[in-house]
């Protein structure tokens, strides 16, 4: 007895036929390119731990961007590494600071034909490597933190930032950057709520890239990787507070909870493809245990199909030129 073709298999039968039926593609305009500007900078410095990924110049920054907006991405998010730090992150205010620097260097390169983004931290800035300023004790002062917050947000929309990114996990984050930029006049610039960070063992290469000062963890502010109810709760506050849109970070790990926020948000989702992810299959692909190309590429559709409007990854520009080239 002879039995049909099953009927998906027969969707299967070439590369053509297999490109019709995609549930989930790759576009240019759903990726954001993640960018670290270094300070005193005079030329990129290559990441050891990020083969391929560079601490940028001012020069750098924006040659990556003017690239970024000619391949079509959605957005580009940059993140600062100044040369001095102290316990509340100073620089971060900074008009003339690196990371303010770079938003306004970026924006005045590429215009509207670009989403610019910010990281809106205190990591990268402290002598200590928290998201926050600390109380005698040392723990994280979370009220403290958010009054700078909200004058980080106003000073990286006066810098160009069309959408800053709060990704402390701060108590109230949202509502004070909020209000802070509606009171400064900058009702237009968005927010990229990062609102289901865990404290992830993924985030190693990202400390070398932002020459993190951190001793310890941040598992008192960041969520717990067991914990999959507590992320609706961050997103509904978050949601709550105006956020325009709300991010999954890491993704790889987390496509449940990326999943879960999908279903339920009423604003775009994002999620983060972080360093870890990055560094695993760049380390993978160089001992040839994996296929490169194919890796990246199943690693992003699966962010893509468990519900995530754009990515953040490293890949960004590589992608696009992909698509560009027809090969994906």
């Amino acid at each position: 007895m002879s039995f049909p073709t099953h009927r998906p298999r027969r969707l299967r039968q070439s590369a053509a036929m297999r490109r019709l039926v995609a549930e989930v593609r790759i576009h240019p305009a759903d990726l954001i390119l993640p960018v670290f500007v270094r300070e005193g900078a005079a030329e990129p410095i290559p990441l050891q731990s990020m083969p391929g990924v560079v601490q940028h110049t001012q020069d750098s920054l924006r040659s990556a961007a003017a690239e970024a907006a000619e391949l079509g991405l959605g957005g580009i998010m940059l993140f600062g590494v100044p040369e001095t730090r102290d316990a509340i992150g100073s620089a971060s205010l900074d008009p003339a600071g690196v990371l303010n620097a770079g938003i306004r260097a970026v924006k005045q390169e590429v215009g509207d034909s670009l989403v610019v983004m910010s990281d809106l931290c205190l990591d990268e800035f402290t002598d200590h490597g928290h998201c926050g300023v600390l109380t005698a004790d040392g723990v994280v002062d979370n009220d403290a933190t958010l009054e700078i917050y909200g004058r980080m947000g106003v000073a990286q929309a006066e810098a160009g930032a069309d959408m800053v990114g709060p990704s402390g996990m701060m108590d109230g984050q949202v509502a004070v950057i909020r209000q802070a930029l509606d009171d400064a006049g900058h009702q237009d610039t968005a927010i990229l709520a990062y609102a289901a960070k865990y404290s992830s063992a993924f985030y190693g290469p990202f400390r070398e890239a932002v020459d993190s000062q951190l001793t310890g963890d941040r598992k008192t502010y960041q969520m717990d990787p067991a914990n999959r109810r507590e992320a609706m709760l961050e997103v509904s506050l978050d949601l709550d507070e105006g956020a325009d849109l709300v991010m999954v970070k890491p993704a790889m790990s987390y496509l449940d909870i990326l999943r879960d926020v999908a279903e339920v948000s009423d604003v775009p989702v994002s999620a983060y493809q972080i360093s870890g992810e990055y560094a695993m299959i760049e380390a993978a692909a160089a001992n040839g245990w994996i296929n490169r190309d194919q890796a990246i590429i199943e690693s992003v559709l699966s962010i893509r199909r468990a519900g995530a409007d754009s990515v953040l990854t490293y890949w960004a520009s590589e992608l696009a030129r992909w698509i560009k080239e027809g090969r994906l």
